[in-house]
């Protein structure tokens, strides 16, 4: 495995696009993008927005990848790849609060949730890929190309930063999670209300 992560090294931005596309498609992987990104910013500055932008793609490619597999399986692939204690806590999550719950892992590289998990749910539970598609570029793009920046900025001391600063990523995670589930259901709330004023025929 070492191995191989020394091999994505060298491939500098394609190394960080394919272990975005591992990573998305639910995959063990040698250390991870966001270490990858990080490292290629500080090793290649030049290139760090580069790098950063083809993480963006693997991920993307490859959760959309790991979305209409489970999508075409339904619900026997989420019964069969995630059906631990674990895993059907986050199924109800996913139930409960929908989307933010993909939106919030795939934005903070500081929060230990399993993405595959959720990306599996909204697969096999039929969510509008185009909408899925865009709360995940609307949280790997940020994320990637935040850690391009810092990883050019702070050099070898941006694994520490990140670190250092891990509870207010948990805690702003935690403040943007309350916002978009109140926007959710003051959501529901107005299209209930649509719903009982529209006169039955």
């Amino acid at each position: 495995m070492n191995s191989f992560l020394e091999m994505l090294k060298a491939w500098g931005p394609a190394g960080a696009f394919l272990v975005a596309l591992i990573d998305g498609i639910g995959l063990p992987n040698p250390g991870g993008p966001d270490y990858l990104v990080l490292f290629l910013a500080w090793k290649q500055p030049h290139t760090a927005m580069l790098s950063g932008w083809l993480a963006v793609a693997g991920a993307l490619i490859g959760t959309m990848t790991l979305f209409w597999i489970a999508r075409k399986g339904g619900q026997k692939y989420l019964d069969r790849h995630a059906s631990g204690p674990r895993a059907m806590r986050f199924r109800s999550w996913f139930g409960r609060y929908g989307l933010v719950t993909v939106f919030i892992p795939a934005l903070v590289p500081v929060i230990p949730l399993p993405m595959k998990v959720f990306v599996i749910s909204a697969g096999a539970l039929a969510v509008n890929p185009v909408v899925f598609l865009l709360v995940m570029a609307a949280g790997k793009i940020p994320r990637y190309l935040g850690l391009a920046y810092l990883g050019r900025q702070l050099g070898e001391h941006s694994t520490q930063w990140l670190k250092d600063h891990r509870w207010q990523f948990a805690l702003g995670a935690l403040g943007l999670f309350v916002f978009l589930f109140l926007l959710v259901k003051a959501a529901d709330i107005i299209r209930h209300r649509k719903d009982t004023l529209v006169p039955k025929l």
